[in-house]
């Protein structure tokens, strides 16, 4: 993409995951815009440790490398400019009812998991000897050709996940999302570095979550609670409405609670 920051682009085979690659290239420098493409992930982790398995080649795993000069209570919103982007991308392959899942999924309009986005940053290693910001890395597992169908899921994942090229109708071309990603995203990592910027990834984020009107259970390191949640922060945190009060969600595992359940 040499129309973007984004024009170091390193593809794999197979890698034990594209996010520690990248951390690794942070400590030891590595600019901005660096992008790592895996075919098939030996470690590849999601949020709370999970792992998602695929056929190698089938779906997009990539991972960037952002050093957004902002505040540490604001480095999440790497995610939200990484889930956008990739909303951006799946629906310019025509699929629509695309929205992100708090914080970090894309689902469609049946909930099923479409792609999930994990951002890590080291802290220690805050910035290169240059002074450049301090690095987030920020990985994204797109289901663009598997499953497709559903016969192809294990069973505990049945009517959990479905893929891009199950909602276009067709097979999808992986590099041609690759790049429409990275367009995509080049104008949202934009928004990074500003606080109008910021303030606008927020707002799209709200009009995209399907969260956002429903009833959730989150559950905390230190305990759970259920409300319904009303809106997102200005600051891209999930506000939730329980007990006559609000709550503000930095960070959490969001359920959404199906009536009867």
């Amino acid at each position: 993409m040499p129309e973007t920051r984004f024009a170091d682009i390193r593809r794999f085979e197979s890698i034990d995951s594209t996010n520690r690659y990248l951390l690794d290239e942070a400590r030891a420098g590595a600019s901005e815009g660096v992008v790592a493409v895996a075919d098939h992930q030996t470690a590849g982790r999601g949020r709370l440790g999970r792992s998602w398995e695929a056929p190698a080649g089938a779906n997009l795993l990539v991972s960037v490398l952002l050093r957004p000069a902002i505040d540490p209570g604001e480095r999440h919103l790497a995610t939200t400019a990484v889930a956008l982007a990739a909303v951006d991308a799946i629906r310019a392959t025509g699929v629509v009812g695309v929205s992100i899942k708090w914080p970090n999924d894309l689902v469609d309009t049946e909930g099923r998991k479409l792609a999930g986005v994990l951002a890590e940053s080291d802290v220690a290693s805050a910035a290169a000897a240059d002074g450049q910001p301090p690095p987030v890395v920020v990985g994204i597992g797109i289901n663009v050709n598997w499953p497709a169908d559903e016969s192809e899921l294990p069973p505990e994942l049945t009517g959990l996940a479905v893929s891009v090229s199950q909602l276009a109708g067709a097979p999808v071309d992986r590099e041609a999302l690759l790049l429409s990603f990275l367009a995509a995203l080049e104008l949202r990592a934009v928004d990074l570095d500003t606080p109008a910027g910021r303030a606008r990834l927020a707002g799209d984020l709200l009009a995209d979550c399907t969260t956002v009107g429903t009833r959730v259970r989150v559950d905390l390191a230190d305990g759970s609670f259920e409300g319904t949640a009303t809106g997102i922060s200005p600051e891209g945190h999930l506000v939730v409405a329980t007990g006559g009060a609000t709550r503000t969600v930095v960070a959490g595992d969001v359920v959404h609670v199906r009536a009867g359940s």
